[in-house]
């Protein structure tokens, strides 16, 4: 039988479209067909990329800096980013221990991708954010899913950690502030997990801190908790968060100079180096002026509270108040089995968004697509205005099922 050259690789078979995208194109398709849509999906924050970004942009374009750089990233922009993390998180890095990429979600792969055999086992925590299983499954591991509940504000503890160990796990994937949970691991929480992983030294940490600037509590790194697991920790951050620059694609991660080397040689053959002007306007964003940092974090903290006290007020969503980033893990348990005026009866997370979205045009992203069912994904990175329309929308959705 003939079979086609360009079909898919057995690799793929499990990979699919982001049900984040699938519902953000789901809301534009509607938008265009003229549905007042609003769309409370992607996790972007609304404000613009400082001026003194931009400008340092602009500078590096003008004189010239615009070819290739070194596949690590500028030696100008390693130390800005070891510069920054030893005033923020307190411990020091060299450049030879830093790797610029296209966004952290870059730095995520390039560790996969450069350390995982066939069969390796990677931790995850669950809910986690939708690239984590998908990447760890492209790159020939095996995604071992830890659940955890609201109750626990959506923490890993030491216990469930221990006991999911076994002599093929490679990594423990952390990501804190969380999405889409918005969970904070404290000092103690990670001080705890660093205990059990003192007890296996095969496994190492990657630690995915970039919503670091957007914390409502004290923000803590893994490598400053545990500076003795240094030798098996990867930070991954980045500018697209803190300073709005999504579209930027400029991340990096701090590791041990071993895993950075391979990492270098894995990304040589993906990308190769980052764009010069983002790396020239993120040098910007870590060693310019930090002021406007504070106030956008608290914008976002009111946006929070908002949107969380509206939800509850419905009385049939759950909804606990996360301590970063800026999404809302939503419980919706106690709408299933009900019934839409139409006749449709909610019985997942997926349908009550899938009826969310007709009835009232409001997207949300299912729980299901981060590991953990029964609740829904809403990003609050929108204006007030706009969040108060959702949250009535939301309301009116909610009271009409029966």
């Amino acid at each position: 039988m003939f079979t086609s050259p360009l079909r898919p690789a057995r690799r793929m078979a499990t990979v699919g479209l982001s049900e984040i995208v699938m519902v953000s194109e789901a809301a534009a398709a509607l938008k265009a067909a003229g549905r007042d849509i609003i769309s409370l999906g992607t996790g972007e924050p609304d404000f613009p990329t400082p001026p003194h970004v931009i400008e340092a942009a602009h500078a590096a374009a003008r004189v010239g800096e615009t070819k290739y750089t070194a596949t690590q990233g500028t030696l100008a922009l390693r130390r800005a980013i070891a510069t920054a993390c030893e005033r923020e998180n307190g411990y020091a890095a060299t450049p030879a221990e830093i790797i610029v990429s296209t966004g952290a979600k870059q730095v995520i792969f390039n560790a996969l991708f450069a350390t995982l055999d066939a069969g390796d086992e990677v931790i995850i925590p669950a809910p986690y954010w939708t690239s984590y299983s998908d990447m760890v499954t492209v790159c020939g591991g095996i995604a071992k899913i830890i659940p955890t509940s609201g109750a626990d504000g959506f923490r890993l503890g030491a216990p469930a950690l221990a006991e999911a160990i076994t002599p093929r796990t490679r990594w423990l994937l952390l990501n804190s502030p969380g999405n889409p949970s918005g969970a904070v691991l404290s000092a103690a929480d990670q001080a705890s997990l660093a205990d059990v992983l003192r007890a296996h030294p095969h496994v190492a940490v990657l630690s995915d801190e970039i919503y670091q600037h957007i914390c409502y509590v004290p923000f803590t790194s893994f490598r400053a908790v545990a500076p003795d697991l240094a030798d098996r920790t990867l930070i991954a951050n980045g500018v697209s968060k803190f300073a709005s620059m999504t579209g930027w694609r400029l991340g990096w991660g701090i590791g041990p100079a071993a895993l950075i080397k391979t990492m270098v040689e894995a990304q040589g053959q993906i990308t190769s180096g980052a764009s010069s002007i983002s790396q020239a306007a993120a040098i910007a964003a870590l060693l310019g002026p930090q002021d406007y940092i504070a106030p956008r974090r608290e914008a976002f903290r009111a946006r929070r509270d908002l949107v969380a006290t509206a939800l509850v007020a419905t009385g049939r969503l759950n909804c606990p108040l996360p301590d970063g980033a800026f999404y809302l893990y939503v419980d919706c348990t106690p709408c299933l089995g009900l019934t839409t005026p139409t006749g449709r009866k909610i019985a997942s997370d997926a349908d009550f968004c899938t009826q969310l979205l007709a009835q009232e045009g409001v997207a949300v992203v299912p729980g299901r697509a981060f590991g953990l069912p029964g609740h829904f994904r809403l990003s609050y990175a929108y204006d007030e205005a706009s969040l108060a329309r959702a949250c009535a929308a939301i309301t009116r959705f909610c009271a009409s099922l029966t």
